[in-house]
């Protein structure tokens, strides 16, 4: 399989074209022969003229890549290795979505030859690989995995807006089905990833190393979160007491902050759906994630206090929020508890103008029906930076003095600008 795939008698196929599966689709493409499928044609049909529909990528990446982007299922017959990289999200009730990879996974299915190879990428819970996704691939392919092709499991760990820490410098968790699989998957990520890989003994095992990076990450947030508020009740500043319990060598520097994304903010739910559905209830994590899914609303709720310590009449209020994707310096919009922001200030009437220049306003507008200001307008009695894109890092009291009243009020989620603002309320996590 492998020197077929490097002397292009053999094709590899990346299935997704997100944030995942177009950078790997891409490197891959630099050494060997690459088919780029996703289902959704604009996107497909953006990629084809060098434009990455994420904006993480510039026009020059796509440069030297062997790469045939399609939205034709049949093109698929020609690629003997099938890398999936499909959306995992979870659904209002934090229920894990599973329709795109079971979906990707039927697509497979239709196309799939015996000695073919097919890996997932795809965030899910310890045993969905071969629980959920074979079954389907099984039944409409009419072939048996270890017999007429090979399963693998090798998660994702693409950063979104981090330019340092790419696919090849990050070491590669890598399974498969059986030792002659792992050997094959493991050397096939070789061929791009210069970190090489770490072989996982299992499917599961690979699938539970990345949900615990996540979880681990959501907690430790949490922690930060929850010491936010109760250093808030004392009128201490969260980041002054960071900045010097971190001089400890040992001291894990993790900050307060809105926690969405379709990483941190979703993972930890598909390894507590599937604790519960096993009969063990996960206090620890979803405590975390009670604490992390009620930042938004409490960061408004913070700002209503100090309108009306202000003696200002709520409903007469006039707030802007300054970012509203998911983190900084991406477009990102899902999953943004941004969003939490705006609707808990709705709650309360007061009047909310949103911004931000990274963002997709139709799309803003479609996937949460709140519209954005391509500017910034004038009078506010409060402006909640909510996301520190690079644009906003040179905010300051000048800034606020032309867009806020006189006795307006700043609230820097993130804390960027604590030792800037001088002549506002100020308020930060």
């Amino acid at each position: 399989m492998i020197n077929e795939l490097l002397s292009k008698k053999k094709k590899l196929a990346v299935i997704g074209l997100g944030y995942v599966g177009l950078p790997i689709a891409l490197e891959f493409g630099k050494k060997i022969s690459v088919i780029g499928f996703d289902i959704n044609e604009k996107r497909v049909n953006m990629m084809k003229q060098h434009i990455d529909p994420s904006n993480e990528l510039e026009s020059k990446d796509f440069d030297g890549s062997d790469i045939h982007f399609t939205a034709d299922i049949n093109e698929l017959k020609e690629a003997s290795f099938f890398i999936v990289a499909v959306p995992t999200p979870v659904d209002k009730h934090n229920v894990p979505d599973l329709k795109p990879v079971l979906s990707a996974s039927a697509t497979i299915g239709k196309v799939l030859k015996k000695g073919d190879y097919v890996v997932f990428e795809s965030t899910v819970y310890p045993g969905c690989t071969e629980e959920d996704c074979l079954p389907v691939i099984e039944q409409i392919s009419g072939l048996k995995m270890g017999v007429d092709f090979k399963l693998g499991y090798s998660p994702e760990r693409i950063n979104p807006g981090d330019k340092e820490h790419t696919i090849t410098k990050i070491k590669k968790v890598v399974s498969g089905c059986d030792a002659g699989s792992l050997d094959i998957i493991a050397r096939t990520y070789e061929i791009i990833v210069t970190a090489g890989t770490h072989r996982a003994s299992s499917i599961k095992v690979a699938e539970a190393a990345k949900i615990i990076e996540n979880t681990q990450r959501d907690l430790n947030i949490a922690l930060m979160n929850e010491l936010s508020r109760i250093f808030d009740l004392m009128g201490i500043n969260t980041y002054e007491v960071l900045a010097a319990a971190g001089t400890k060598w040992n001291f894990l520097k993790f900050y307060p902050g809105l926690v969405g994304g379709h990483c941190i903010g979703v993972d930890p739910y598909y390894l507590t759906y599937k604790s519960l559905e096993l009969g063990y209830n996960p206090e620890v994590i979803l405590a975390g994630r009670r604490i992390n899914d009620d930042m938004g609303a409490h960061v408004a709720r913070k700002l209503v206090q100090q309108l009306i310590k202000l003696n200002k009449q709520v409903t007469l209020t006039k707030v802007l929020v300054v970012g509203a994707t998911f983190k900084e310096n991406v477009s990102d919009i899902r999953n943004s508890k941004v969003v939490d922001v705006i609707e808990e200030l709705k709650r309360y009437s007061v009047q909310t103008e949103v911004t931000d220049p990274l963002a997709d306003a139709e799309e803003f507008m479609h996937e949460y029906g709140i519209t954005l200001r391509k500017d910034f307008g004038k009078d506010y009695d409060g402006v909640i930076v909510a996301v520190n894109h690079d644009q906003f890092s040179t905010l300051s009291d000048d800034f606020f003095k032309d867009i806020l009243k006189p006795d307006g009020i700043v609230v820097d989620v993130k804390g960027d600008l604590r030792h800037k603002i001088k002549n506002f309320t100020y308020w930060s996590l």
